[in-house]
């Protein structure tokens, strides 16, 4: 009782809110930082798990090739690119987009690759042609599946986020690393649900964009 009546009472410090490294600025760093690393990784994963799911050819190796990043722990790969690139923000980003390729990857890969072969012949046979068929009919119908991965992709990216921190970095994982460096649990407890609340409030706000979206293009017209 007495650890949450602490933890209420650092979130009530008006300097834990409003100060240089404060929860606004923490949390703005943190949004940056997965913000960045999705971009990044759905524009390598998208169009790669699309063109394997449609052609076919290597998809086997090239997707265990990118799944090796869920293999390599986030901190591992941050300490091994700070020794090649030093203290700055090319190690965190290649960890978390090593981290967020894999499942939107898999997923565009899988959606594209089953998509409902009998409308695709029904397609095929009204005249379509390959590339129409792939952005009319195949990807509406892959959607689902596609939003899926960058749903477990962004959730993964908050929580591995935290990492920044170790290499000197700022975000929520601040928190975290100088709480427990100054045995300060009430912070690293505050830091930890502000990380669980921005995780889960991502998801309510995917989910609800994803069904949206996948309700609109749900319904292919060829």
């Amino acid at each position: 009782m007495d650890i949450l009546q602490a933890t209420l009472g650092w979130f009530l410090q008006p300097e834990h809110w409003l100060s240089d490294g404060g929860i606004l600025v923490r949390l703005r760093e943190h949004i940056y930082y997965v913000t960045l690393s999705m971009l990044i990784a759905s524009a390598i994963a998208l169009p790669t798990g699309i063109a394997l799911g449609y052609w076919r050819k290597g998809a086997f190796a090239i997707i265990n090739l990118f799944n090796i990043g869920r293999a390599v722990p986030a901190l591992g790969l941050i300490l091994l690119c700070i020794l090649l690139f030093g203290f700055n923000d090319i190690p965190l980003f290649a960890a978390l987009v090593a981290m967020s390729v894999p499942p939107i990857l898999t997923n565009a890969w899988v959606g594209i690759y089953h998509a409902d072969r009998q409308l695709c012949d029904a397609a095929k046979a009204l005249g379509m042609t390959p590339l129409q068929s792939l952005w009319q009919l195949r990807i509406p119908l892959a959607a689902p599946l596609i939003f899926a991965g960058m749903r477990t992709a962004l959730v993964q990216l908050i929580a591995t986020a935290v990492v920044a921190a170790y290499a000197g970095l700022g975000g929520l994982g601040r928190f975290l690393i100088d709480g427990l460096g100054q045995r300060d649990i009430p912070q690293v407890i505050a830091g930890s649900l502000v990380v669980s609340l921005l995780a889960i409030g991502s998801e309510l706000l995917f989910s609800l964009i994803d069904r949206r979206f996948t309700h609109t293009i749900g319904t292919p017209e060829y």
